[in-house]
């Protein structure tokens, strides 16, 4: 309640009373993000509780300006009472920055070394955690195809947002992006001629209906839910950034348990292993952050 003497605001939980009068911007800031965060989790269950602030903090900013919205509470307001609005801050929330045989030297790498493996397998399971529009994940496909290995995996791709999913089970990129996907297919030592796996629109390119027959899309929230199989590789790559260190620890934990023994771990450039499960994995390849599970 508010003390009218001298502007004290307390708590009748057992959280401390909180002085108005020595808040800063940045406190209010702080406490309208996590009321936000708390109302889109509590009415939606899109848990975004975790995700780095700073990350945070310019998609919310964007969409205020673009609403033309005073405070992030107004934000908030949108979102408890206009439902379909949660659907436009999910694709702002959403990470999709990525491209098809995104860093080369990656997929050059899973090429030489990890396939080797993988050709043993009577059968071949593959999470991509994070997918996106799933550019990555067709290059996957592509690269099974290429290796004689396509017909006996099973690529399951997630993600959070179901947009994107719906997008990713296309198969179809704008054209103009075709160059520099060209340009990384030749760079991660693709072998044939990138062009002749899709067909064009004169806008758009569509990947031909065999490179997904194999794949199954389906949402997924790396923040809540668990594990749903086991596999053979696991890849998030790039993702793990975007979340604290209690939710990285939490998502390494339901990665671990979905690994089969001598499963493979593919993060980004910028992403490792938290110190509990280093033990438990090898530096398969520790440039390109390949590790594999060595013990459960």
């Amino acid at each position: 309640m508010v003390d009218e003497a001298g502007g004290q605001l307390t708590s009748q939980g057992n959280e401390e009373a909180v002085d108005y009068n020595e808040l800063t911007l940045d406190d209010l800031e702080r406490i309208e993000i996590d009321l936000l965060l708390d109302g889109i989790y509590r009415v939606y269950g899109y848990d975004f509780r975790n995700y780095l602030r700073s990350s945070l903090r310019r998609r919310i900013t964007h969409r205020m300006n673009l609403e033309g919205l005073p405070t992030i509470t107004s934000l908030l307001e949108k979102v408890l009472h206009e439902p379909g609005f949660i659907h436009i801050l999910l694709n702002d929330f959403s990470i999709r920055v990525t491209e098809m045989f995104r860093d080369p030297n990656f997929f050059a790498a899973f090429r030489k070394d990890v396939i080797p493996f993988l050709r043993n397998l009577p059968e071949i399971r593959i999470w991509h955690a994070g997918c996106a529009t799933g550019e990555e994940v067709y290059s996957m496909a592509i690269l099974l195809q290429e290796e004689g290995l396509l017909d006996k995996a099973k690529i399951y791709a997630t993600d959070m947002n179901e947009h994107v999913i719906e997008s990713a089970k296309q198969g179809k990129f704008p054209l103009k992006r075709m160059q520099g996907f060209t340009k990384n297919y030749l760079q991660a030592g693709g072998t044939k001629e990138f062009s002749s796996y899709y067909t064009t629109d004169y806008e758009h390119s569509l990947f031909h209906p065999y490179i997904k027959e194999n794949m199954m899309f389906a949402q997924h929230n790396l923040a809540t839910d668990r594990s749903f199989n086991e596999f053979h590789v696991i890849l998030c790559r790039n993702v793990l950034i975007y979340f604290d260190p209690d939710l990285q620890s939490r998502v390494h934990t339901l990665f671990f348990e979905s690994l089969a023994l001598q499963g493979f771990l593919a993060l980004g450039n910028m992403e490792s292993l938290i110190s509990v499960h280093k033990i438990k994995y090898e530096d398969f390849n520790q440039s390109e952050r390949i590790f594999r599970k060595i013990s459960n």
